[in-house]
């Protein structure tokens, strides 16, 4: 099988804004790494050809070279004769930590830990399974039982709603995946929001898309409207996807009134809309509660439980009208042949217990959000941190482009956090950092530990040597 390759172009964009005070080899081989590290470059992509990519960078093809010999050095680069440079992860004693490895915090995934009462529901749900064993088990819709319950809660927060509107996923990325390679034709516009999910943006991609972008920032005042409203206009794209509340990084919320602004426009391009929900309902003190998005007119929604009860549990869902949930169904089957009944179970029983969950997780949060705000008032004065009112993470203002450089000093000290760029497009977002509210007290002290050391030694050396890197992370 061929390897995927990128341009000197595309890399140089991705890039964005490398340079630090040390050599520029160096740094370029650091950021070419932290690429590789976060999935922006995929394993076994061929990098540029050495002259190609000086000559996109304004640099002497020895100090690309010379980058090239350090990532071949740490790992991260392998030449083979006729197919040029492909990026590699480490192998052995040089290999990368997995999240569970003793000692290692994992801080680049905005989560929350299971539902204590998870297991306890799940041997409940194995008593329920014989009545569906002489089935084939292959369910490509769902079970009715849980979209029935699915229905019901759309229907308890504002929104009539059937089961035969309701198609069970595995999960919300799945839901983004099959959505985007059933709606968009290769080269179709598609709205997205900047910054936003990562892996909505690789799926959308992956399907053909090319984004039309509209600005977020945290507690928008109406600008995200503005900004959605002109390049639906500008581009009449074929598909929006958008994150109306608790915003994945920013945690803002849409107002009623932006989000029937949005819609509107939405209807007279023709665009659909597509509302990822999977964090809606993530509400600590938010001052207006919001039914969901399709209240305000045609909008296909997704939803899961991976945020509220556990991510371990991979059962989400889209709500659509029914023409479009037979073409999904149809669509499915080259991909998967179904969810899991077993899983589908688990939620069937939690469904009627979604407010208690919430309340639940309403006071984790908050207890989080509190921890995190004040230690980082404590520990980082310099640092913008904005308040949010919900949602499982916070969008940090570090106050000068060195998220990708902090990412990757973090990692020398056992903390794993996903840097600004990689929740925006072509390398933007170099002053930001998102942090979770999820975890416990002893968890953030340990990562904002490891996080003032980082933060330390960029004011030290701004560009960390890669030849210590390979042998930490």
């Amino acid at each position: 099988m061929a390897s995927a390759s990128i341009t000197a172009r595309s890399l140089s964009t991705l890039l964005g804004d490398w340079q630090g005070a040390g050599a520029q080899y160096a740094a370029l081989a650091d950021r070419v790494r932290l690429l590789v590290l976060d999935g922006r470059i995929p394993v076994d992509t061929r990098l540029p050809a050495e002259r190609e990519l000086a000559e996109a960078l304004g640099l002497s093809r020895t100090t690309v070279s010379a980058a090239y010999a350090q990532l071949r050095d740490a790992d991260f680069l392998h030449s083979i004769r006729g197919s040029g440079s492909l990026t590699r992860l480490p192998e052995g004693p040089r290999s990368i930590p997995l999240p569970t490895d003793t000692g290692i915090l994992d801080f680049s995934k905005a989560s929350l830990p299971a539902l204590p009462w998870l297991a306890e529901t799940v041997r409940q749900a194995a008593d329920e399974l014989p009545r569906h064993l002489g089935d084939s088990g292959y369910d490509p819709v769902g079970i009715p039982e849980l979209r029935a319950a699915i229905a019901e809660r759309y229907a308890d927060r504002g929104l009539p709603t059937e089961p035969d509107e309701i198609m069970v996923t595995i999960g919300a990325q799945h839901a983004i995946a099959l959505l985007a390679r059933t709606l968009i034709g290769r080269g179709d516009r598609v709205l997205v929001e900047q910054p936003s999910y990562p892996h909505a943006y690789e799926a959308l991609r992956a399907a053909g898309g090319r984004f039309a972008p509209a600005s977020v920032v945290a507690g928008d005042d109406g600008g995200e409207a503005d900004s959605m409203v002109q390049a639906i206009e500008r581009t009449s794209p074929a598909v929006g996807y958008l994150m109306p509340d608790f915003h994945n990084p920013t945690g803002r919320s849409m107002s009623e009134e932006d989000r029937a602004r949005v819609v509107d426009a939405a209807a007279r391009a023709g665009t659909l809309l597509i509302a990822d929900e999977t964090t809606a309902e993530l509400d600590i003190d938010r001052l207006d509660a919001h039914a969901p998005f399709a209240v305000h007119g045609d909008a296909v929604l997704i939803g899961s439980v991976g945020k509220t009860v556990w991510g371990g549990v991979r059962v989400g869902w889209i709500r659509a009208p029914r023409p479009l949930i037979r073409k999904l169904v149809a669509a499915r089957h080259p991909g998967d042949l179904g969810t899991p009944i077993l899983e589908q179970l688990v939620v069937t029983a939690l469904m009627p217990q979604m407010p208690e969950i919430l309340e639940l997780r309403r006071e984790q949060l908050r207890a989080g959000r509190e921890h995190l705000e004040a230690a980082l008032a404590d520990g980082f004065p310099e640092w913008d941190v904005p308040h949010v009112d919900g949602g499982l993470s916070t969008w940090i203002n570090l106050g000068s482009p060195v998220s990708s450089q902090l990412a990757l000093a973090a990692r020398t000290h056992g903390l794993i956090i996903a840097a600004g760029p990689r929740f925006g497009i072509d390398g933007a977002f170099e002053r930001f950092l998102r942090l979770p509210i999820g975890y416990s007290a002893e968890e953030t002290d340990a990562a904002l530990a490891a996080l003032a050391l980082a933060w330390r030694s960029l004011a030290r050396t701004p560009v960390v040597d890669p030849s210590f890197l390979a042998d930490v992370v």
